[in-house]
């Protein structure tokens, strides 16, 4: 709660003024994306910190969006496609992984590529 995390010191309630509603709207852009390539965001794991410029400070979304924090369910079949794969030992783990990622459009259809940069001829 927010009396919780005002009582640890983990944020002031200024900054709570600013981050709920950042994390509001990271949440509805992040349900409508996913709801687009039919997955449902079922929850999701947002972590915030503190960025200093000069004297100034903003509260910034510092960390990634993936099926490592995000709760993702196939929309026609509640299959899981996120870490509750691998968590619930269901397997596929990486297959799951890229098809978010084909879904998204971040992977090509053909899929993965090497990561092994050019090779080196002598």
């Amino acid at each position: 709660t927010e009396e919780h995390i005002t009582a640890f010191g983990w944020a002031a309630s200024q900054e709570l003024d600013e981050l709920v509603p950042m994390a509001l709207r990271t949440n509805d852009f992040l349900s409508g994306l996913f709801l687009g390539i039919g997955l449902r965001l079922v929850d999701v794991r947002l972590e915030f910190g503190r960025l200093w410029e000069g004297e100034q400070m903003r509260i910034v979304l510092a960390d990634e969006i993936s099926p490592d924090n995000c709760r993702l369910w196939d929309l026609k079949t509640n299959e899981k496609m996120d870490k509750d794969r691998f968590t619930g030992d269901l397997g596929n783990v990486e297959e799951a992984y890229q098809e978010v990622a084909r879904r998204l459009g971040i992977l090509p259809e053909s899929g993965p590529t090497d990561m092994q940069g050019p090779e080196v001829m002598q």
